[in-house]
């Protein structure tokens, strides 16, 4: 136990330093995200996350928006466990062939107006696994896709822009808050 007191006295905190702007009040930001979700839904937004197929790097990142630092819940998103009380599919990874039936039944599920969001290389382009005899490859080729967020994985913030800008691109040209930054 000495020995790895000592350790720890001698090297010191190692941890990163938070980001310059994570301690400022997201105010305004916040308002007019909440105030997109509700022009386009009229109440909060509800995420379905479906692996079709990934190596849960993606997953990994779409939990960390779920933390306090990205704290999606205060934004008015959350997640869901059926599709039937979603807004939103967030699928990740290639469609593995075992799978595409499974997410077509998932999309037809979901209630109209159906937004789907391709996330992750592997989404967007099928990635290193690409079209074979187990992959379907991209989601675009197994259901219709709204927005895609390349990245492998993408960061939480990335989502949650690809997040917004599927919900800003289902309100129509006429849209309010600042616009979309594409995904």
């Amino acid at each position: 136990m000495w020995k790895i007191a000592s350790k720890i006295l001698r090297t010191g905190i190692r941890t990163e330093q938070a980001p310059p702007d994570a301690h400022a009040a997201p105010g305004a930001a916040v308002e007019r995200i909440q105030r997109d979700i509700l022009d386009v839904l009229g109440r909060a937004l509800n995420l379905r996350a479906v692996d079709a197929g990934s190596c849960n790097g993606c997953e990994l990142e779409l939990h960390a928006l779920n933390n306090p630092f990205y704290n999606i819940e205060g934004l008015g998103i959350r997640f869901v466990a059926s599709p039937r009380h979603a807004d939103m599919l967030l699928v990740t990874g290639p469609v593995s062939r075992h799978m595409a039936f499974a997410l077509r039944q998932t999309w037809e599920a979901t209630p109209e107006p159906r937004i789907v969001v391709a996330i992750g290389d592997c989404g967007c382009s099928g990635g290193i696994f690409g079209e074979s005899y187990a992959s379907c490859g991209r989601v675009a080729n197994v259901i219709p896709v709204d927005v895609e967020v390349p990245g492998c994985p993408p960061p939480p913030l990335a989502i949650l822009r690809g997040i917004l800008a599927a919900v800003r691109r289902a309100a129509g040209p006429g849209a309010t808050g600042s616009g979309a930054t594409g995904a």
